[in-house]
């Protein structure tokens, strides 16, 4: 009992440690800052003594703003169940960070729509704790979430009253009358007024169970131990969790700036967060129509392909909107311009603010347009892209899918010829690394350059000359063989000749049937419908000497075979499997399908090394022939 009661003191010093550390990083956000913004520091938060059971109260009737009760819930159960144990246990469970709402919303009304909310608008906006506060009021409460899939599901942590412990649900709780499957069920019962006949009634279910056990039934002292361990879970209502308000005075870039300096831990508020968490409390209609876009955009709509290429998030959505309004790639510039500053004066005024917002919701309507968005994944896939595994970085569609727009919208650009012309450039721009490094700047520099284009054909023109600049006769003779030298997992080079044996329609080595529709077929599923295969397998190669993974996973010792091929190859050295495939294929078959797949003749035969150098020369010249068939 002494070791619990000196843990529990040594967590408890922590915590006023940590407190004391960011009320002190608070007091010191402006100390070196001019004497009017000395002044106003002391002016920018407090520490409100908060209980669990009023911000949970709080959320659920409106007067704080939580988002995250419509965005995804990332907390895993066993997280939440974590937090249960903690509070019962009189463990520190981090803190609450609160931003005061610079409008008065005195006035309420008798509820908003079907979340029963008396509040019109917050009070207060969650800065930092939405997922804890989410995980509270969700599980207590029965409150649905979404998961990342947009599917509502309900948070549910069992409790056992019995041994004061805590688990994430499980069918078997519900068959187990020791445990209270929902911990929601005891405190809606609180609600209702209803806990005493919900504590007889536990009591007489698991009498019920121990006398067909034909064991004793609860001793009075085991009745008197649950009912205290209800009380004491009822009592997590109480629990002091400590809450840091920043006032109203206080500006937008002010709190980021706070956040991040009392935040040493978890996920910094970036101007994407940001943004994200004002337009979802004080544009919720916008906010509610970005999370509906999302969970859409996963789905095929009628006539097009299932999305297997990205998962739309909001933060993508913001990016697209931004570069389609604003022709602007970096975030702080959507921070400053939804914030109402003007670019060009730097000035900010209520005018421009609404006239920013305006723009931008009319950007977020192209982007959110089911329509344009299937056609630009049929714009990926006719770049022979059809696979998120294909796929190194979600910038190269963010940008290329603005890219689209802004062809469509603004320049006027033609179906057949948008589609053509996108293709071209998310092929290029996929394998040349377009979209990785510092994205930012790099498409910050192509909006300029757009800035002088002003139709179709001077669009067309542009994206042609950007092109031709990457992919020269050196790009295909010297650079791309040498970015194939690589044992990367994830290598732009290696998705791109992918990319181009889909483009090409290329069976499958050693079959009839193409690539894409391997990938196609595991789409849906959970596995793939094709095995990366060794060229010279593993284990032979270690055999004649190669140790190191580095030189037995060069991504030119790869391909892509189907399942019955790969285990029957197995750990066959080459020279054995090619005879097998070569008296099945006949001698036209079997020299079609090592040319399509950039194997040299008698590969089987050649060094290792040399075989390498001989497939990366093939491998690039394949990407190369795939990219003028774009162009036809």
């Amino acid at each position: 009992m002494t070791k619990i009661k000196d843990y529990i003191q040594l967590h408890l010093n922590i915590l006023l440690f940590s407190l004391t550390s960011v009320f002190s990083k608070l007091a010191s956000v402006y100390y070196n800052k001019e004497k009017e913004a000395e002044k106003m520091a002391t002016e920018l938060f407090k520490n409100i003594p908060s209980k669990v059971g009023d911000l949970v109260r709080d959320v659920r009737i409106g007067k704080i703003g939580l988002p995250d009760l419509q965005r995804p819930f990332v907390w895993k159960d066993n997280k939440i169940r974590e937090l249960y144990d903690s509070m019962l246990k009189g463990y520190p469970i981090g803190y609450i960070m609160l931003w005061e709402s610079p409008a008065a919303y005195d006035e309420k009304k008798s509820g908003i729509g079907i979340n029963g909310k008396i509040y019109t608008e917050p009070k207060e906006l969650v800065i930092d704790g939405q997922q804890r506060l989410t995980a509270l009021v969700a599980s207590m409460y029965g409150v649905k979430v979404k998961d990342k899939n947009f599917v509502e599901r309900e948070i549910k942590i069992s409790f056992n009253p019995l041994t004061r412990e805590f688990a994430v649900w499980t069918s078997a709780f519900e068959r187990t009358p020791e445990w209270i499957p929902k911990v929601s069920d005891v405190f809606l019962a609180k609600e209702n007024n209803t806990i005493s006949a919900f504590r007889r009634k536990y009591i007489r279910a698991v009498n019920e169970a121990r006398n067909k056990r034909e064991e004793k039934a609860l001793t009075d002292a085991e009745e008197d131990l649950i009912e205290n361990n209800i009380n004491d879970l009822l009592n997590l209502s109480e629990y002091s969790l400590p809450t840091l308000e920043i006032s109203y005075n206080a500006r937008e870039e002010d709190v980021a700036d706070i956040f991040v300096r009392v935040n040493s831990g978890g996920q910094s508020l970036t101007e994407n967060n940001f943004i994200q968490t004002l337009i979802s409390v004080y544009e919720n209609e916008t906010s509610d129509q970005m999370n509906l876009f999302c969970e859409q955009s996963r789905i095929p709509a009628s006539g097009t392909s299932y999305n297997n290429i990205i998962a739309i998030e909001p933060s993508h959505l913001i990016r697209m909107a931004v570069g389609v309004g604003f022709r602007r790639a970096r975030l702080r510039y959507a921070y400053m311009l939804l914030r109402g500053k003007n670019l060009e004066t730097g000035k900010y005024s209520a005018e421009e603010r609404q006239e920013n917002l305006a723009k931008f919701k009319e950007a977020l309507l192209k982007v959110m347009d089911l329509n344009n968005w299937h056609a630009f994944l049929n714009c990926i896939g006719e770049a022979g892209y059809i696979s998120k595994t294909q796929i190194a970085s979600s910038n190269a569609v963010v940008f290329s899918y603005v890219l689209y727009l802004i062809a469509k919208y603004d320049y006027k650009l033609d179906a057949v010829r948008l589609k053509k012309t996108i293709a071209k450039w998310f092929f290029m721009g996929a394998i040349t690394y377009f979209y990785t490094g510092s994205t930012e700047s790099e498409v910050e520099k192509q909006f300029a350059d757009l800035r002088n284009v002003h139709d179709a054909e001077q669009f067309i023109a542009y994206i042609e000359r950007t092109i031709t600049t990457r992919f020269t006769e050196d790009y295909f003779r010297l650079t791309l063989p040498n970015e194939l030298n690589s044992a990367a997992a994830i290598s732009p080079a290696w998705n791109g000749y992918i990319a181009a044996q889909v483009v090409l329609n290329t069976p499958m080595l050693f079959s009839a049937t193409p690539v894409s529709k391997y990938f196609i077929l595991g789409a849906s599923g959970t596995k793939n419908a094709v095995d990366k295969h060794h060229i010279f397998p593993k284990n032979y190669l270690t055999q004649i000497g190669y140790m190191t993974d580095r030189e037995r996973n060069q991504i030119a010792n790869f391909t892509y075979l189907d399942y019955v091929t790969n285990i029957d190859i197995s750990d066959d050295p080459p020279v054995e499997y090619v005879e097998r495939y070569r008296n099945r294929m006949g001698e036209t078959e079997y020299h079609k399908t090592c040319e399509d797949h950039a194997l040299p003749p008698d590969f089987e035969k050649m060094e290792y090394i040399e075989f390498l150098k001989e497939r990366r020369l093939r491998m690039a010249q394949i990407v190369q022939k795939a990219y003028k068939k774009l162009c036809e």
